[in-house]
């Protein structure tokens, strides 16, 4: 389960979604078919920009749950895949394609890592707030139910 940003931090096995400092950051990545994404672009929306490999199957059991996601308009979700460690261009779509992802795929790199967080292992997940401010990053699997309760949590919190 997600937490609300705090610092603390999960261990042996559990879900690791640890808060990190609350900054501005812009990213601006380009996905397989050609689009840009900038995170300024997204104002308004939470923004789950998720690193994974075809490899990983960890990385393949969240991708359902991250297509619900971004398929799900009441959740405000926009999922940004970056595929890291391939062999070619064509392997990742055509992975994607077979996996039915619905969300833009970016082939990555570590330049463009490096414009979102260190990436310690996958998958790695960040989230940002409808304001653009980084809220929290985990390494390790998570769900779509851990998602939607994190964001449920940090507006209930946000409305007070």
């Amino acid at each position: 389960m997600l937490k609300k940003p705090s610092f603390y931090l999960l261990t042996l096995g559990l879900l690791l979604f640890v808060a990190v400092p609350l900054r501005a950051a812009e990213f601006n990545l380009t996905d397989i078919t050609g689009k840009a994404h900038k995170l300024s672009q997204y104002k308004g929306k939470w923004v789950l920009v998720n690193f994974w490999a075809t490899w990983c199957p960890p990385c393949l059991e969240e991708i359902p749950d991250l297509v619900a996601l971004h398929e799900n308009k009441k959740n405000n979700v926009v999922v940004l895949g970056v595929a890291m460690d391939y062999r070619s261009g064509e392997q990742v779509k055509d992975f994607a394609d077979s996996m039915l992802v619905s969300y833009p795929i970016i082939l990555g790199n570590r330049k463009s890592a490096a414009q979102i967080g260190p990436v310690e292992g996958l998958p790695t997940t960040y989230l940002y707030n409808p304001q653009g401010k980084l809220v929290a990053h985990q390494v390790g699997a998570i769900t779509r139910e851990d998602v939607e309760s994190f964001i449920r949590g940090a507006e209930k919190t946000t409305r007070k």
